[in-house]
């Protein structure tokens, strides 16, 4: 869970730093996809890096570290991909090409689980090592392409060449102030440390009155107001572009995105878990089941994206997929405990994939409808790094409440002869499924996973509620009579 957090934390500060490197290359509007390649593709070297070295590190430390250099290159290879997207698409048929890019979905969400099932019963080590063989055959056909339309785009003179003369000094000194490195570390040492505590506060020996705990809440706090201080004083450029920010569809998005990904992430983490202990299936079955979302909205996203064409407008669409969305989430907290059928759980995750899969496709047409086309980078970093910051305080608040409800439940529900046995039950997902389905120690885990996810769904549920205010803040923009490229596109 703490690395979850610190991963969401990385993609936040990684999307706007892609942001910035991206504004500072478009030079005009007709070289704008062929400028922005560079970020993306740069990063090809650093979850290949995670690949190599996480087959070899079996600890948390190396866990983190790895995963934030896989964080930094994945989000920057798919950012990449969606400003490429957004460059290449006519803004009323931007739904469908954005359908198109998230389309190998429906086969991931079917082969991820069974493959991580063979390499978790053989060797997991080699799940790292075959993608860092893969992924570079995989990513390389786009990035020779996108550098071979940069060179020809240099040649006909739609760009500039971004090679200087600076020394090293100068050159460390610009990269320093332009991806405001100053503000990306006080915000996410500030979110980390302000965060953190949620999660780990019940496992200090004196809790809350733990003084580190303490000081990891205050610290938190004095860097993020810092960070607030130094964006709005001090940063020549700001890691917030809150220019775009005063557009009032832009921030509706962007907090409906917030609502959206702490609701899910309030109770997603241990979903899995949840599925093989309270159902004893097993982990491609509990991946499959996981990855109803993937595989509904790889579907439903073409759909979607052809009824903003047809329609030109996209903001119906939030007034029918946020109800149903907020509806889902609710009888997930009736169905989702011991006693119903699994074909209950599989259909309300149907019904949150149908309904989150419209909106979040129509938040990112809102953001790239509501300004001009030379800000599609930076709307599309603001939009993912709200996404991304709210995915860590999700994580914070269900790691909160699954510290503060497993061990009082199980010690409260486990049997005499094993209730003194509950920090090992806690801590160890297969001592809790060695125990046989019937067993009262089995029954007694299955009803404290219930209930921590019961919790964790109604703090999601209330939550999720907000997003019909950000839906009334989104402005009604008709697509289709936005004309943002120019040349060959779709």
């Amino acid at each position: 869970m703490k690395v979850d957090q610190s991963l969401n934390l990385t993609q936040a500060a990684m999307t706007t730093t892609e942001q910035q490197s991206l504004e500072d290359k478009n030079t005009n509007n007709d070289g704008d996809a062929t400028a922005k390649n560079s970020p993306g593709t740069e990063n090809l070297a650093l979850p290949h890096l995670n690949h190599v070295s996480g087959k070899e590190n079996d600890n948390r430390d190396s866990e983190l570290q790895d995963g934030c250099f896989y964080s930094v290159g994945f989000i920057g290879m798919i950012f990449a991909v969606d400003v490429f997207t957004a460059d290449t698409s006519n803004l009323k048929n931007r739904g469908l090409a954005y359908a198109f890019t998230a389309s190998p979905w429906i086969i991931t969400a079917y082969a991820g689980p069974a493959i991580s099932q063979r390499f978790y019963e053989n060797n997991w080590r080699w799940a790292y090592g075959c993608f860092a063989i893969i992924l570079p055959f995989v990513a390389l056909p786009f990035f020779v392409f996108m550098q071979i339309q940069k060179r020809r785009a240099i040649k006909a003179g739609e760009i500039m060449s971004n090679k200087t003369a600076m020394t090293w000094t100068k050159a460390s000194w610009f990269y320093l102030v332009e991806f405001d490195v100053l503000g990306v570390f006080l915000v996410v040492a500030g979110m980390a440390l302000f965060l953190l505590p949620f999660s780990i506060a019940t496992s200090a020996e004196n809790q809350w009155q733990e003084g580190y705990i303490i000081a990891m809440l205050v610290l938190g706090f004095v860097l993020l107001v810092a960070f607030a201080l130094v964006e709005r004083f001090v940063a020549p450029k700001p890691f917030i572009a809150f220019h775009l920010l005063a557009n009032r569809t832009v921030l509706g998005a962007c907090m409906l995105n917030v609502s959206w990904q702490i609701a899910y992430y309030c109770w997603a983490s241990y979903f899995t878990s949840f599925l093989q202990v309270v159902y004893d299936i097993s982990i491609s079955e509990a991946g499959y089941i996981a990855s109803i979302y993937d595989v509904v909205a790889g579907v439903w996203l073409f759909p979607v994206g052809y009824l903003v064409r047809k329609t030109g407008y996209f903001k119906w669409l939030l007034y029918i997929g946020v109800p149903v969305y907020i509806l889902g989430e609710g009888l997930m907290i009736y169905f989702r405990r011991p006693g119903f059928s699994i074909g209950w759980i599989v259909f309300t995750q149907i019904l949150i994939a149908w309904a989150g899969s419209s909106f979040t496709l129509v938040e990112q047409i809102a953001v790239l409808a509501a300004g001009s086309h030379n800000d599609s980078a930076g709307m599309l970093a603001i939009l993912g790094m709200f996404g991304y910051f709210a995915g860590a305080i999700g994580n914070s608040i269900s790691g909160a409440i699954w510290t503060n409800t497993l061990p009082a439940k199980l010690q409260e529900f486990l049997p005499a002869e094993t209730v003194d046995l509950w920090e090992d039950i806690y801590e160890d997902l297969s001592i809790q499924l060695s125990y046989p389905m019937g067993d009262p120690t089995r029954t007694a885990i299955n009803l404290a996973y219930a209930e921590a996810q019961r919790r964790m769904l109604i703090a999601g549920t209330a939550i999720m509620a907000l997003a019909l205010v950000c839906t009334i803040a989104i402005k009604n923009i008709k697509v289709s009579e936005i004309d943002q490229v120019k040349g060959v596109v779709f």
